[in-house]
């Protein structure tokens, strides 16, 4: 597809060139074949260095694709099922009201957990067991199942925990062995990156001095889980961690990942079609907006057109990446950047210009 080629790199050109944005990357594969891989920019604003394919960009909750595609896998293996309780696999996680919440409920975000218990901050996230032991004696907001909110970072550490415990393994380790190498994207996609790796990454920005988000009493999430800032995704400790709410991946290998889901690669049609119905429409209860989601997903491509048949699934993440996949079309789509905007400008234009091009 020349011509969709041509045009994406004409709007990552010109967004870069009216100082919009400083670093993109976008990759669009369809029906298996990669159709666009477009960079622009600069990975680093202090060097100069410039943004290539495989340049990797820590984007936030866009990593939540990666972590959801593990819990697939994991049922996909038979050792655990949507419907198994936690508590089977996680005993503890049972206290206070929770023993009903099943792996189901974590991936619709209504397992009743949505915000890290407030002795919990953004240093903790790379102590596994500290954050883990802290989750299974929270008490839940809801009764598991009968509401949905954005479990920002909670949902990595309730997934992964449930994975540890059936494999042995952490999440950093599933992904490598069960996507990474497989698919041939090893460097491409992490939860953890190596300390040797860290310099091929790119470096986030603000897109302007941030106010600081005021306290919120009524708010289920601290102010650190709603407002990502570059200094977090720039954070070593942080980056090396593994912290599956977030991941760090190059926009071609996430959509690589995302090609291999549709075409079956990874999972069977039956397990495909189950995971991209819907599973939970309702308020979220964090921030108030109508949602439906799927089993790891919310549905629906952002911006799209209310005759759109709500076939695409994937997360946008804070700052405006954004990764999705349409099994209607074959059309997976990842697009990765610098600058943290408080908006998904870019994201809007790049993602209706691919299904205007390939199709809705």
């Amino acid at each position: 597809m020349p011509t969709l080629q041509r045009k994406v790199q004409g709007v990552v050109d010109e967004l870069v060139d009216t100082g919009a944005e400083t670093g993109l990357q976008v990759a669009v594969f369809q029906r298996g074949a990669l159709v666009v891989d477009a960079v622009a920019g600069v990975a680093d604003s202090r060097s100069g260095r410039g943004v290539t394919p495989g340049t990797p960009f820590f984007s936030f909750s866009a990593g939540k694709v990666m972590t959801s595609l593990i819990a697939h896998l994991l049922v996909g293996t038979g050792a655990v099922g949507y419907d198994t309780p936690v508590v089977d696999l996680w005993p503890e996680f049972g206290a206070h009201g929770k023993a009903t919440a099943t792996l189901r409920h974590v991936l619709t975000h209504s397992g009743g957990v949505p915000g890290m218990p407030r002795d919990i901050g953004p240093a903790d996230l790379t102590d596994w067991t500290r954050v883990c032991s802290a989750l299974a004696d929270a008490e839940p907001r809801w009764r598991p199942g009968t509401e949905t909110g954005y479990h920002s970072y909670t949902y990595g550490f309730l997934v992964g925990e449930t994975a540890r415990r059936v494999t042995g393994k952490p999440m950093r380790q599933l992904l490598h062995e069960w996507v990474a190498v497989p698919l041939g994207l090893d460097g491409e996609l992490y939860f953890g990156v190596p300390r040797t790796e860290l310099p091929r990454l790119a470096r986030l920005e603000d897109a302007a001095p941030l106010p600081a988000a005021p306290p919120d009493a009524d708010s289920l999430l601290a102010p650190w889980e709603r407002q990502p800032t570059a200094a977090m995704g720039n954070d070593h400790e942080i980056l090396e961690a593994d912290i599956p709410s977030v991941g760090t991946f190059t926009a071609r290998g996430i959509a690589a990942m995302n090609a291999a889901l549709l075409d079956g690669r990874l999972l069977g049609a039956d397990q495909l079609e189950e995971l991209t119905a819907v599973a939970f429409e309702g308020t979220d209860q964090v921030f108030g907006n109508p949602v439906r989601l799927s089993l790891g997903y919310p549905l629906g491509r952002i911006g799209a057109p209310p005759d759109e048949a709500p076939t695409a699934f994937g997360w946008i993440g804070g700052g405006g990446s954004y990764v999705y996949a349409d099994p209607s079309t074959g059309v997976s789509f990842a697009l990765a950047k610098t600058r943290l905007t408080p908006h998904f400008d870019t994201a809007l234009r790049l993602a209706d210009l691919t299904a205007d091009e390939a199709g809705r």
